[in-house]
């Protein structure tokens, strides 16, 4: 969990008058972003509005997991990553960008893929779990381990001009799990390397991701816990759909 902040000065009030200025934020949300702690699998397209946008938000802590480096394909959706940086660990990449942006948010780099054991270590140790990796085989060991340690998951996924967000508040009884959503692991390849994304799309995505995570540590509105938020960016149509917890689940009901 996020390590207990000071209260804030002058400079941070500034810095964040305009979220402060919301009442369901306020000085009392804004300094549960700063002593909280977060999770993002996945320095992509996804992952680099979502890290972008909670560092702008405030948010303490952030744990900032991929094992791959920069490509010159990844520039083209990859926000937190420039030219310069081709070759380059993406969470370096991605840690200069962050704190470019707000250099008080304390961000750990974790440069290589995490099995079961490390992954629930990490996932019980923050306050919430953004999922931006881009296979099944990732997404299904993440909500394992966020079942597991009872942690919340926030999870997202965008491919050709489609994409969807999750939210799985574990940490509340009969809530349902990824597991409940997709029941059989081995699922074709949906990468975007081998279907293609449009640009905005995962910005779109990684942003909603974003939301829903300040969303659960301050606790105002309704977050997506039991709904599945689809966009169909072509005709720029959102559905939504219900999710209920599967008693059969080998997850989340053992």
């Amino acid at each position: 969990m996020g390590t207990l902040q000071t209260p804030m000065n002058d400079e941070q009030l500034l810095r964040y008058s305009r979220q402060i200025m919301l009442t369901q934020i306020g000085i009392e949300g804004q300094q549960k972003l700063a002593d909280s702690s977060m999770l993002v699998i996945g320095l992509g397209g996804l992952g680099s509005p979502v890290a972008m946008y909670l560092a702008a938000a405030g948010v303490g802590e952030l744990v900032l997991v991929d094992d791959d480096v920069v490509d010159l394909s990844n520039l083209q959706r990859q926000i937190t990553h420039g030219t310069a940086d081709i070759g380059r660990a993406k969470v370096e990449s991605a840690q200069q960008a962050v704190q470019a942006l707000n250099p008080e948010c304390r961000i750990t780099c974790i440069n290589h893929r995490l099995d079961h054991a490390a992954l629930s270590e990490q996932a019980r140790n923050v306050d919430v779990v953004i999922d931006a990796s881009d296979n099944f085989e990732t997404r299904f060991m993440v909500n394992k381990a966020c079942v597991h340690t009872r942690t919340p998951l926030v999870s997202g996924a965008a491919i050709r001009l489609e994409g969807q967000v999750a939210v799985f508040r574990n940490d509340i009884d009969d809530s349902p799990c990824y597991h409940c959503l997709y029941k059989d692991e081995g699922e074709l390849d949906q990468s975007c390397s081998a279907n293609g994304v449009l640009a905005p799309l995962v910005g779109i995505i990684g942003s909603i991701q974003a939301l829903e995570a300040i969303k659960i540590i301050c606790a105002f509105g309704e977050d997506l816990n039991g709904r599945l938020l689809l966009l169909d960016a072509n005709y720029m149509e959102w559905r939504s759909i219900k999710l209920k917890k599967d008693p059969a689940c080998p997850v989340c009901n053992q």
